[in-house]
């Protein structure tokens, strides 16, 4: 398998994770020192990332895609951006279905693993504060 079908085959697992909320697979997908930045700037770490689905994190999506993707490849480290597309809630609460990612894939203990991730809401879109200058 080359390269690109890897990071294609990580991306459609880490999608289904998320989508299923699946913290098992989260524990294989993710390295052990992964950190992501919140929407908001806030940071969590992997047992954070993981908290988030399950019993009393609270965290559901309807359905769950990273589209839009712009892969860069640097040795064995992938940098992408990509468009989420993740309508859900938390603790009953709509989020943002839309959100601009940036992640990075690397080659750990012989796979490819997310070491990082940051999310930014895209204004004005449903559930997101709206284009600053702009009438709501």
């Amino acid at each position: 398998m080359n390269v690109n079908d890897e990071v294609t085959a990580f991306l459609v697992a880490f999608e289904e994770a998320e989508r299923t909320g699946d913290t098992a697979a989260h524990e294989d997908l993710l390295t052990d020192d992964f950190v992501a930045v919140g929407p908001l700037g806030f940071l969590l770490t992997k047992s954070d990332w993981k908290d988030r689905h399950g019993d009393g994190g609270g965290l559901t999506y309807d359905s769950f895609e990273l589209a839009e993707r712009e892969l860069r490849q640097y040795g064995d480290t992938t940098v992408g951006i990509a468009m989420q597309r993740s309508p859900g809630n938390y603790h009953g609460n709509p989020i943002p279905s839309a959100s601009r990612v940036t992640f990075v894939l690397v080659r750990d203990t012989g796979r490819i693993r997310m070491a990082g991730i940051q999310m930014s809401f895209v204004a004005g879109t449903p559930g997101a504060p709206p284009i600053p200058g702009r009438p709501s």
